[in-house]
């Protein structure tokens, strides 16, 4: 007969061994990062481009800033994988969005969507985000409450910001994964709903100065997209996920102050290593 206490040590068990299985994955993906250089086309807002290119840069992607509809489709057909982010959207930028979106789902590239700002005071946006969200992207991130919003819920959003916690809405999130592979969704800590695995996967770690720096969220996002290049969508989302977690962690210990820890941050970003993602990768597996 199975003593309760034997049945939770078995299960905790069960759980490092799976926990350390994804850490080797990760460190997997990192390497082939290295290795490959994905081409990441990014369609992000006018704030982020610049930051986003740097740090797929310094991770090890090559990014590409293609946001024109006259050049979407054929950039699009060669993009090892597509970000697109919706923060300060134009006309012509929601065309090449559109196209772009088509070309890598007919061509079975992996895509991200961030939703930024999705919610009913920007319909504009919001609509397009529908539309998108039927052609199933590969991930969809986003703070919480525009996940939760997406999903089918009021909340309401300070701008672009969000005004609920990552705990309190993940479980919301999970209509989205009939769209998609994977659901991101950022904050305190970060919770990753794995269509493949059944499972969530909470992230923890960074810094609470990377909400001061603005486009880190938008250069998650293209992380995101860089990783999936190399790696299976679930394990490209935790990767990416990851990266950030430790380099904010690390940047903090070095710079206390916003400008400061913006240098350190990048600086982290170009020298995580397989070490450091054993030594501070920080990763919890929750049933669905």
């Amino acid at each position: 007969m199975n003593h309760p206490e034997n049945i939770l040590d078995s299960q905790a068990d069960q759980l490092h061994i799976q926990t350390d299985v994804i850490l080797q994955q990760v460190c997997e993906a990192w390497t082939q990062l290295q290795i490959q250089q994905p081409l990441v086309q990014c369609i992000t807002n006018s704030v982020a481009a610049n930051y986003a290119a740097n740090i797929l840069l310094a991770a090890g992607a090559s990014p590409a800033m293609i946001d024109n509809p006259f050049e979407a489709e054929s950039f699009a057909s060669i993009a090892a994988a597509l970000s697109i982010n919706l923060g300060t959207p134009t006309s012509e930028q929601m065309q090449a969005i559109q196209i772009s979106a088509q070309t890598v789902t007919g061509k079975a590239t992996p895509w991200v969507l961030d939703p930024v700002g999705y919610g009913a005071f920007l319909k504009w946006r919001s609509e397009m985000v529908d539309q998108l969200v039927l052609l199933n992207p590969t991930v969809i991130r986003g703070n919480a409450s525009e996940i939760s919003t997406l999903a089918g819920n009021q909340v309401e959003s300070k701008g672009v910001d969000s005004t609920v916690s990552s705990s309190e809405v993940y479980l919301q999130a999970l209509p989205l994964l009939a769209h998609s592979e994977c659901v991101a969704i950022s904050g305190e800590s970060d919770f990753i709903l794995s269509k493949e695995l059944n499972a969530v996967i909470q992230v923890n770690g960074g810094s609470f100065l990377q909400p001061k720096v603005t486009a880190t969220g938008c250069a998650l996002g293209a992380l995101i997209a860089a990783y999936c290049a190399v790696a299976t969508p679930t394990i490209a989302t935790i990767s990416a996920h990851i990266h950030f977690a430790i380099a904010g962690k690390l940047a903090f210990e070095k710079a206390q102050t916003v400008g400061s820890f913006n240098v350190a941050f990048l600086d982290e970003i170009y020298q995580l290593s397989a070490d450091k993602i054993w030594q501070y990768g920080e990763i919890e597996v929750l049933a669905l």
